[in-house]
């Protein structure tokens, strides 16, 4: 679908079209008339939309649709201003209307790492990256994100049992993974704390100059050091042979170390804070794909559990604590 300013070919009945209507309208503003072109850029699991308004001799800017009534422009503002600020290539907010839940972005281009990654490029991709997770993370300052706490942690790690084994499988809740949920906790609010992007993964970093960059952190906080690396080498999308996420990982902790981070001094302790970590984000991730499916009618990322399973089975086997959940998990159908 394309939409062309000051064409008025859509229903005025239909929701969905009455947004794209007025996010037209309002760009004829801080495009100063300019003729332009509308078109789908991207779509997440929230209810944002993205469309790429292209102007005469192929300068381009993103819009943001936000439904006011279901998303808060506010976090994404103020989390843009924080990657910036610590050199990151976020996009620059050019204007905003947040009564209508509307931005104009910068385009940081349409390849994004999950499009791009292969064996012959992965390695200078994945260390950009690698460095600019470092950057962020030296940027961190006590109370400028919300803090990720041992409240929001359960409530992720609650959505497993909610929505996975109760909505998805029809599994009742099963009292034996308390104590796994308790060591999963402790072991996240263990570690120190530092700025989260909280989906660092190769489909929110894009192929650019400065490369890369950075997008979907509206939700970002202030959390566990090992969570963005986790998020990062064990991928909702993409997977890798743990000898490679191995090398990746002490990559970043010796990167992460020599910056001055208060990553562990010992790698094997950082090891198994990542391990524990990305477990806890795997299961979040199960329930999300599940809700999203059956709360949102978005079924495509079912398509996906498969590898979450296999992630939080493998680390679940490795640790003795983690032995109910080991067999829990053993008895799912992949």
């Amino acid at each position: 679908m394309e939409v062309k300013s000051h064409i008025t070919t859509l229903s005025a009945t239909h929701p969905v079209d009455k947004r794209l209507a007025a996010l037209t309208r309002w760009l004829d503003g801080p495009l100063a008339g300019e003729r332009f072109s509308l078109a789908p850029a991207s779509a997440d699991a929230s209810f944002r939309r993205y469309f790429r308004a292209t102007l005469a001799g192929g300068r381009s800017y993103v819009a943001m649709d936000a439904p006011p009534d279901r998303e808060d422009c506010r976090p994404f503002l103020h989390v843009a201003q924080l990657l910036r600020e610590a050199g990151l290539h976020a996009p620059e907010v050019h204007a905003q209307d947040l009564a209508q839940g509307f931005l104009l972005l910068e385009d940081l281009g349409r390849r994004t790492y999950l499009d791009a990654l292969d064996d012959s490029n992965a390695g200078h991709l994945m260390r950009d990256a690698i460095g600019t997770l470092i950057r962020w993370q030296l940027a961190t300052r006590p109370g400028a994100l919300p803090p990720y706490d041992e409240a929001l942690l359960r409530r992720e790690m609650a959505l497993f049992p909610e929505w996975y084994l109760g909505r998805h499988l029809g599994r009742k809740p099963d009292a034996s993974l308390d104590g796994v949920y308790d060591a999963l906790a402790k072991s996240a609010l263990a570690q120190p704390a530092v700025y989260v992007h909280r989906d660092y993964m190769p489909r929110n970093l894009m192929l650019s100059e400065p490369n890369p960059g950075v997008l979907d952190f509206q939700d970002a906080v202030l959390g566990p050091v090992s969570y963005d690396i986790a998020s990062l080498t064990r991928d909702a999308f993409v997977s890798w042979e743990e000898a490679q996420v191995l090398d990746w990982t002490v990559r970043y902790w010796e990167g992460a170390k020599k910056a001055g981070l208060p990553v562990a001094a010992d790698f094997a302790e950082f090891w198994r804070a990542f391990e524990w970590m990305g477990l806890q984000r795997h299961l979040k991730v199960l329930g999300i794909f599940a809700r999203l499916t059956y709360r949102d009618g978005k079924p495509k990322f079912l398509a996906d559990t498969p590898r979450f399973l296999g992630y939080a089975r493998a680390t679940a086997r490795r640790y003795a604590a983690l032995a109910p959940l080991a067999r829990l998990l053993e008895a799912l159908p992949a």
